[in-house]
């Protein structure tokens, strides 16, 4: 791939991810309801998101390849935050803060510890879409969640696997996004089909 086009994937990526949480958001606000989101989903998400940071910080690979996560998690917070809030459980984030911090020091005290996390990483990225596919099964309705952020995650698993192959080509980070791509496409036709649903009812 031209060193071009890979730029070209890497800013495709980066403004995708600057937007990717904002449907979810404003569909959380407008409705002043977390209905149709799973709280335990998106704690595993940024679990994942933090220990796959931490790991490419940690071997040092090029910034272009991880630019995103830093923003993708400061969305997550926020909309954690939305769905805590308007699920009269706010104080509970400061407890997750401080949890997710210990983890992020601890992560890279030994070389074992990061790589095992990064494997460990991906069942529990895995993890987050399947709970959040569960929960969709189990109310039949999409309720709040965005098939559009959905459908942005998949695009930026896409574009990663492209970018990796052509930069780190770590295994472990390829089997990831192969992995979120397969699962963020389901969980996407699974809102899509709710949604579809609900409208002919």
């Amino acid at each position: 791939m031209a060193p071009g086009l890979l730029d070209l994937v890497h800013l495709t990526t980066w403004a995708v991810c600057a937007v990717i949480k904002l449907p979810q958001l404003v569909a959380v606000l407008r409705a002043r309801s977390a209905w149709g989101l799973s709280v335990t989903s998106l704690l595993l998400e940024l679990a994942g998101l933090l220990v796959f940071l931490r790991y490419q910080i940690y071997y040092d690979y090029p910034l272009e390849t991880y630019l995103e996560y830093p923003i993708i998690i400061a969305q997550d917070a926020i909309l954690l935050y939305c769905i805590m809030h308007f699920s009269g459980k706010a104080k509970r984030a400061l407890f997750y803060t401080v949890v997710f911090w210990g983890v992020w020091y601890m992560l890279t005290l030994q070389k074992l510890i990061i790589d095992l996390a990064m494997n460990l990483c991906t069942l529990v990225s895995a993890a987050s879409k399947l709970v959040q596919l569960q929960h969709l099964w189990q109310t039949k309705d999409s309720g709040q969640a965005s098939a559009l952020t959905w459908g942005m995650g998949a695009y930026t698993c896409a574009t990663r696997i492209i970018t990796t192959v052509m930069t780190t080509n770590d295994l472990a980070v390829l089997i990831r996004f192969i992995t979120m791509l397969i699962l963020n496409i389901w969980v996407t036709a699974t809102i899509l089909h709710y949604r579809k649903t609900k409208k002919t009812d």
